[in-house]
């Protein structure tokens, strides 16, 4: 079967071609149907033949693609995927993405066949034909192309499949619309058979064709990579799979909502009346033990994944280290080597469905890597795992090492930890894609539970970086260095063989009860990536076991790293002004935490609890935990933390020739010229985005209501007026950038007054603009210039918005954040690391109007 060539056959050993041309066979020539219709023999005489699991031929004089179909009734795994693609992250459509994939089935209607593909979805698993067929006529199928009979032979034919190949079957025109890209046509007569990359083999056939786009007025981004700007030439691939035998071979197996595994989710219209009807599988790779019996086997066949060739050095060797991580989950579950990664045999073709592959992408803009696969619908075996990974995101993570350790000191030096750091980033990174292909979902709890991002590969990890002395500390520390604990209790519940009469349902809720045990559990993308999400542990990007506490110590160290960055992190030749491709990073190093932070308010402490599992199902933050979160918080807004020093904006000049502006630089409204104020701006309106958030302002109305001792969201608005409106400052600049973080303050609060789904949210937020305009009104008339002018505007601006509030009055211009994701950061300190509370912010004016709030 396919799933096991990749492992037991070399490259190309199957790979039957005839010769050219093929030979024709004149008695098969001889056979025409009694219909008419020629023989396929005589229909493709002189034509090239690509014989193996479905035959293709090609005609080199009219450029035509035929497709012989012989396999009625028979389900077909057909996919597409995109070999040569955009080269542009925000674009999409990048060489090795994955398409559409269906279950097909080939069936003839007199001259036409339809390729249909059933409804998996549905169904009824029963030994009742009449009950399978009750459920199969109640759902529609989806015919997903018809042919036309141009030739038969027996019980085979011949289809004109030219049309078929040629379809923009990845949707790349719709996805550049979508995108804003222009509008684009498919333009057959620059299209055709990519003959290198056909091929044909028993158990698959792979046929690629490069496809031309034209529009006349393609997109910005669709400009910035394409050749000619209206002229678009990818390739598609499409693979048409032999499906492994539905004979009992391969055991699907059971989800839990605790094992963290993705799959195949069905409804099952046979089962008894008091069961589920949704039926939930994993995904997962065949692996069987040789001994069954035994506690550790070497496997009948390991998992082999397979390296693109292309990848460079060191990276190369990193990759391949971080994915044979997965060996150690694999030993866990009780295989000796089960888990092999391996360089793909040069003349392997990587969008063969034979081989489970890791391929290095490059594109114009740093961007996500990718860990998908190709699963059976039917079972959830993992058929072909496919992993792409973005060639700049490791230079991303090599830029923030210089900009946290400002490494040239003479100018030329080797940055070495800053390498070492970058590296260790795509060990893991490596084991993390894999780690999807494998069938697990992300784990967003676990860098919380080590407080190190050591327990999963399958978080995201923000760096572990220290201070040692006085100075940043990196290297390959900042990153695991093995597979995490978490890892390994997700492989056993996925791959453990057990042996014969094993309990099979008891047995892995015991490796789950085993692992919550010792502290290890799952929580994913749903409690993770939403804005407003609630669990305080659950998000990408952060570390520490808490993540106020985890924030503070970010402040410290990049306060450190800021107080030394300088030319010195750049190189000797370099322009001074690219200083800031390493500023940004750095000025934002504590984004993703402070973002973490925010989730501490109004959260909750969950699990996916099953009934008698022992797991506490819910509990709210303590107070004490909110309170902590908001003077961390605080700090992010203080002016002292988000201005820049002088040393640095003194040596930024505005960009040189051929060296413009792009959107890795903060945004300005100076034009040319460094904008010394719009990164704090950008940096204060992340923070009190996620904590003003609509969601999670309803929650801490709700939570007050519930439990009094814990913060209401008029308490919390008072905080952060505490923490903005009326400080001391330490000079004229910071005077600005305070001035900027309560314009991004009051612009928040007119947001939620205007939309936020929840009245009292509303009404609570409007009543808060109410009295910071009274106070605006006197506090203006003893104000100095700078402010009696801001002030006026603001109260002003809230004003008008009372007139109109469905139309707040925000900034028409604010400057926004730049990319973060896949990497990003912030954080300063003022206060010399020593932990501090909202109360004792220096420059906290009592005047200020106390909206009735307490805090117990």
């Amino acid at each position: 079967m396919v799933y096991r060539l990749a492992q037991r056959l070399l490259p190309g050993a199957l790979f039957l071609v005839s010769s050219w041309p093929a030979p024709a066979d004149a008695s098969a020539q001889q056979r025409d149907t009694a219909e008419g219709l020629p023989s396929i023999e005589s229909k493709t005489a002189g034509m090239q033949k690509i014989d193996g699991f479905m035959p293709v031929y090609f005609d080199e004089d009219d450029g035509k693609t035929w497709l012989e179909v012989g396999r009625w009734g028979e389900e077909i795994l057909h996919y597409t995927s995109l070999p040569a693609g955009m080269g542009q992250n925000d674009l999409g459509l990048n060489r090795g993405d994955l398409g559409a994939r269906a279950v097909v089935v080939f069936k003839r209607v007199g001259p036409k066949v339809l390729m249909e593909q059933p409804n998996y979805g549905f169904r009824a698993r029963s030994d009742d034909p009449l009950e399978r067929k009750s459920v199969d006529d109640g759902f529609p199928t989806s015919v997903l192309w018809g042919f036309t009979v141009a030739g038969e032979t027996g019980d085979r034919v011949l289809v004109d499949a030219t049309d078929f190949f040629l379809h923009d079957w990845h949707g790349l025109a719709n996805q550049l619309r979508r995108g804003n890209q222009g509008q684009w046509r498919l333009d057959a007569s620059r299209s055709a058979l990519h003959l290198p990359r056909t091929r044909a083999f028993p158990e698959n056939t792979e046929v690629e064709v490069t496809l031309t786009f034209t529009s006349d007025q393609p997109g910005g981004l669709v400009r910035s990579v394409a050749a000619t700007a209206g002229t678009l030439t990818v390739r598609q691939h499409h693979s048409f799979v032999q499906l492994p035998p539905l004979d009992g071979s391969f055991q699907p197996r059971r989800a839990d909502p605790r094992a963290g595994f993705n799959g195949v989710t069905f409804m099952d219209f046979a089962k008894p009346i008091d069961e589920d009807l949704e039926v939930r599988y994993i995904a997962r790779h065949r692996i069987e033990k040789r001994n069954p019996e035994a506690p550790r086997s070497e496997p009948v066949e390991p998992i082999v994944y397979y390296l693109d060739p292309g990848t460079p050095e060191p990276v190369r060797s990193a990759l391949l280290d971080g994915g044979r991580w997965w060996n150690q989950a694999f030993a866990a579950a009780g295989f000796v080597d089960g888990f092999r990664m391996e360089i793909l045999p040069e003349d392997a073709d990587p969008m063969d469905a034979r081989y489970n592959v890791v391929q290095w992408v490059h594109r114009s803009t740093r961007g996500w890597s990718y860990g998908n696969s190709i699963s059976d619908p039917r079972t959830g075996e993992i058929l072909k795992g496919h992993v792409t990974l973005g060639s700049l995101r490791v230079r991303q993570d090599y830029l923030i090492g210089e900009a946290l350790t400002s490494p040239y000191q003479d100018g030329d030096e080797d940055a070495a930890d800053a390498r070492a750091m970058a590296l260790q980033r795509i060990r893991q990174l490596s084991a993390h894609e894999i780690g999807h292909t494998l069938g697990l979902s992300h784990n967003y709890i676990a860098s919380a539970q080590t407080g190190d991002g050591t327990q999963s590969v399958m978080d995201y990890p923000h760096p572990v970086i220290e201070l040692e002395n006085g100075r940043v500390a990196l290297g390959s520390r900042s990153y695991a260095d093995e597979i995490g604990a978490w890892d390994k209790v997700a492989i056993q519940y996925g791959y453990t063989d057990f042996p014969p009469g094993t309990d099979e349902d008891a047995a892995l809720a015991e490796i789950l009860q085993a692992g919550m045990r010792d502290g290890i559990t799952f929580l994913s993308d749903q409690d993770g990536r939403p804005a407003g999400s609630a669990h305080p542990n659950v998000h990408l990007w952060d570390n520490g076991a808490t993540a106020a506490g985890e924030l503070q110590r970010m402040m410290d160290v990049r306060r450190v790293a800021l107080d030394n960055f300088g030319e010195t992190a750049i190189r000797t030749g370099d322009p001074m002004a690219t200083m800031e491709e390493a500023l940004v990073p750095l000025f934002l190093f504590h984004r993703y935490q402070a973002e973490a932070t925010t989730k501490v308010v109004a959260g909750q402490y969950y699990t996916y609890a099953l009934r008698g599992d022992g797991q506490d199902p819910l509990r709210p933050v303590p107070a004490t935990e909110q309170m902590a979160a908001l003077d961390a918080l605080a700090r992010t807004l203080h002016p002292a933390e988000l201005t820049i020093p002088r040393s640095i904006l003194d040596n930024l000049p505005p960009r040189p020739f051929r060296f413009g502006p792009h959107q890795e630089l903060f945004r300005r409204h100076t034009g040319l010229v460094f904008d010394a104020v719009a990164p704090a701006t950008a940096a204060a309106a992340a923070t009190l985005r996620f904590l003003l958030q609509p969601e999670r302002a309803a929650r801490m109305i709700q939570q007050k209501a519930l439990d009094p001792s814990l913060p209401g969201f008029t308490e919390v608005i008072h905080h952060v007026t505490q923490a903005t409106f009326g400080l001391d400052v330490r000079d004229s600049y910071q005077a600005e950038v305070s001035r900027a973080v309560e314009r991004v303050f009051i612009d928040r609060l007119m947001a939620l007054a205007a939309s936020a789904p929840m009245a009292q949210v509303r009404a609570e937020a409007q009543y808060a603009l109410e009295e910071m305009a009274v106070w605006l009104a006197e506090a203006s008339d003893t104000a100095a210039a700078g402010d009696k002018a801001h002030y006026r505007l603001l109260r002003s601006d809230i004003g008008r918005f009372m007139e109109r509030p469905h139309a707040p009055v925000t900034a028409p211009d604010s400057p926004s954040m730049p990319p973060g994701s896949p990497i990003g950061e912030t954080g300063m300190d003022w206060l010399g690391g020593e932990g501090w509370r909202l109360d004792s912010v220096p420059g906290s004016r009592a005047s200020i109007p106390d909206l009735g709030c307490s805090w117990h």
